[in-house]
């Protein structure tokens, strides 16, 4: 594994979190909801079940399920709006913190990280932002990502890179630079977008995606989950 951060000894400014199979995990009850918001706005859900959901950007997704079911490029980007507000509305109503877990060390990183002067938190992650917040909100973790990068910026996750640093110099009142970040996600599209934008990533082993697998893609430091991170990067220590 290769380590910027660790070997030079430099702490970020900035830690960007994805959400689904780094924070939490929702279980098998978001694809069901995903697959009746496409079904309401285009009578179909195309191949749901056997699409890999993993570091995808909601609107990505929705555009690859309807143009491989066949449906006209033009119409699906004009109607995913529609099906964000759809999907977004289920969740705030039907998603089930019983069928939920927050991923093993996020709480107590979290609260480390709230409790001392350190690097800004904030999130970059495929979800439309309504939907995260949902997610967020069943652990009471919204207070912690005070901003971020959602799907609602991009269908593109390399996209989000410029989107999370922009609004980051916002609220630290002067302009943020790729080297002072740290990503932490668990798809090969986390470590994908990070490589894009010169970032470090951090790959934990939590989501679908291998540990080998991770570390193949190019990540620099790869985790079995977040307990372990404190070891090799002094700045998530408490």
């Amino acid at each position: 594994m290769r380590g910027s951060h660790g070997a030079s000894g430099a702490c970020p400014r900035l830690l960007l979190f994805d959400i689904d199979g780094t924070l939490l995990s929702c279980g098998p009850q978001v694809r069901p909801l995903f697959a009746e918001a496409l079904v309401e706005v285009f009578g179909t859900t195309g191949d749901v079940e056997r699409y890999d959901f993993a570091g995808k950007m909601d609107p990505q997704i929705v555009f690859d399920l309807m143009t491989g079911a066949g449906l006209p490029e033009e119409r699906v980007r004009r109607e995913i709006p529609r099906v964000r507000d759809l999907y977004a509305s289920r969740l705030e109503a039907g998603l089930r913190p019983e069928a939920m877990r927050l991923m093993p060390g996020v709480g107590e990183l979290l609260a480390r990280l709230a409790a001392r002067r350190g690097p800004a938190v904030g999130l970059l992650t495929g979800n439309w932002q309504r939907g995260a917040r949902a997610k967020l909100a069943r652990f009471d973790l919204n207070r912690h990502f005070p901003f971020g990068a959602f799907g609602d910026d991009a269908m593109d996750r390399r996209d989000l890179v410029p989107a999370a640093l922009e609004r980051a110099g916002r609220a630290a009142g002067g302009p943020v630079r790729p080297e002072e970040v740290l990503i932490i996600g668990d798809s090969v599209l986390d470590v994908a977008c990070a490589r894009a934008h010169g970032v470090p990533v951090l790959a934990v082993a939590t989501g679908v995606t291998p540990a080998e697998r991770l570390a193949a893609a190019g990540a620099d430091w790869v985790v079995g989950d977040l307990t372990e991170a404190e070891r090799l990067l002094p700045v998530l220590a408490g």
